[in-house]
């Protein structure tokens, strides 16, 4: 028992490592001598868990869906509507990407156009987006006319483009901005008598998943 919890000890700790090496150098030039020297093991323990870098790329990434499904697979509270949900969620994501480095590196590998994207994480939280605003659209939250499409474009264009911009400038990930964002957004999504009741800020502090 002991000798798996540790060994299961160090692969996560490979993977943590991996995901930040691969963050700060880049997929192409990360080597696996670095991710096992930043782990603090031998490269013959990184191949005892992982035959490859393209292996553990893999399981960076299945971690890192993971760890998206945690934030997106929250229930809906008593009395929360579909919008604010979608806006909890939204600051959930971001903040989890400016502190989540195994999610960011995720979030990533989705972007990679050289690479052939088994789990593409950008487009996982673009189905969850639409089809809570499908909910949303259903249950009448939304204003008469307002196209879901249209709506799921800006909001995932929006936070997709915090995510790559936030590599250089954390200030992208940052609460403050994406509630900027849905100050600006939420007037043409929702009926004005409903507005008042729709928190820009969000309504879970701090960001964690229900």
């Amino acid at each position: 028992m002991v000798k798996q919890e540790r060994a299961a000890r160090t692969r996560d700790t490979l993977i943590r490592s991996a995901a930040e090496v691969f963050d700060r150098e880049g997929f192409s030039a990360a080597s696996l001598t670095s991710i096992s020297s930043r782990a603090g093991v031998s490269n013959g323990a990184l191949h005892f868990h992982f035959a490859s870098k393209a292996a553990l790329v893999d399981v960076v990434e299945e971690e890192a869906l993971t760890r998206l499904l945690a934030i997106t697979n929250s229930a809906l509270p008593l009395g929360t509507s579909h919008v604010q949900l979608l806006v909890d969620v939204t600051h959930a994501l971001t903040d989890a990407l400016r502190g989540d480095v195994v999610l960011r590196v995720g979030f990533a590998l989705s972007g990679k156009a050289s690479r052939q994207c088994r789990l593409d994480l950008r487009d996982r939280w673009r189905c969850w987006a639409e089809e809570t605003l499908k909910q949303a659209e259903f249950a009448g939250e939304l204003r008469r006319g307002t196209g879901v499409q249209d709506v799921v474009t800006a909001v995932v264009a929006a936070t997709i483009g915090f995510e790559v911009l936030g590599v250089r400038e954390s200030a992208w990930l940052s609460t403050s901005t994406v509630t900027r964002f849905w100050r600006l957004l939420l007037p043409t999504l929702v009926p004005a008598a409903h507005l008042a009741g729709i928190e820009a800020g969000g309504t879970r502090h701090p960001w964690t998943a229900v």
